[in-house]
């Protein structure tokens, strides 16, 4: 383990919805940030009525609250990275993208979510638009799911060249590296992801852990990066370690609830 005095403490910050559950969200995220030592600030812009077995109820925060708490973290405290999760709607991510200008803050990991890992919408027309837009050109690294990324490559995805292909043209939007992943595909493209960062052309493989508790992924997966990044590592690097983490995650995913269970963050206290 790193030895840090305190006042050396990486910080990040999550700007994303809160999971009731616990598994997803805000919470999966404070506890990513909290395994990899780094201290753990959040922006609020959903709150959740939501457990293992699904979402029953969104409030959406005001802009000007998410303003408000992004300016409260940013003035404050030296945010090493920043992780973007459901921002909900047009009005919150014109609103982070406005805040992420204003301060020039560029090592943002952008989660677009926007579609869920079974193809299901989660933000309306226009909010994907503002999305592509304005957040992605804004993004050092945007970690798209398979049906996302074949809404902001405007493509079909049903290959690995499919994800390649799709991963190149989310970087012509502006982002500065992409990961495609896998988790939506079939057969062996399951536990595949495809990076490209305008030299770099890789494809990242893991086992694939055989479990249905996998709720809370993809904001665990954005999270680690962010982690990462803000520790120090490069870009690749990160990614690399945070698919790491989550696999391991994944492992020890927490058979909770009715319904499918989150990962196991603290799955060295498992072991």
């Amino acid at each position: 383990m790193t030895n840090f005095h305190s006042s050396q403490i990486p910080i990040a910050m999550t700007i994303a919805g809160s999971d009731s559950g616990g598994g997803a969200g805000i919470q999966a995220d404070l506890r990513t940030f909290a395994f990899h030592c780094v201290h753990g600030t959040s922006v609020l812009t959903c709150i959740t009525a939501q457990n293992t077995q699904g979402v029953t109820r969104v409030d959406a925060m005001s802009s000007e609250s998410v303003t408000a708490q992004f300016e409260a973290v940013m003035i404050d405290m030296r945010i090493g990275a920043i992780k973007t999760g459901m921002l909900l709607n047009q009005e919150i991510i014109k609103t982070v993208a406005k805040k992420l200008v204003a301060f020039g803050f560029g090592n943002v990991v952008v989660d677009p979510v926007m579609v869920s890992r079974t193809g299901a919408q989660l933000i309306d027309d226009d909010a994907v638009k503002t999305m592509r837009d304005l957040l992605i050109p804004l993004a050092a690294i945007a970690t798209p799911n398979r049906y996302e990324a074949q809404i902001l490559a405007d493509m079909d995805i049903h290959s690995l060249e499919d994800m390649q292909t799709a991963a190149q043209n989310i970087y012509k939007l502006g982002a500065r590296s992409v990961l495609v992943k896998g988790g939506g595909m079939t057969g062996d493209l399951k536990a595949v992801d495809v990076w490209f960062d305008g030299d770099r052309l890789e494809v990242l493989q893991t086992e694939v852990i055989d479990t249905t508790h996998t709720h809370g992924t993809g904001c665990t997966l954005s999270a680690a990066i962010a982690a990462n990044l803000a520790l120090g590592k490069s870009r690749f690097q990160a990614v690399q370690e945070a698919k790491n983490y989550v696999t391991e995650a994944l492992k020890y995913a927490l058979a909770i609830g009715k319904g499918q269970g989150p990962v196991g963050h603290f799955f060295p206290l498992l072991k």
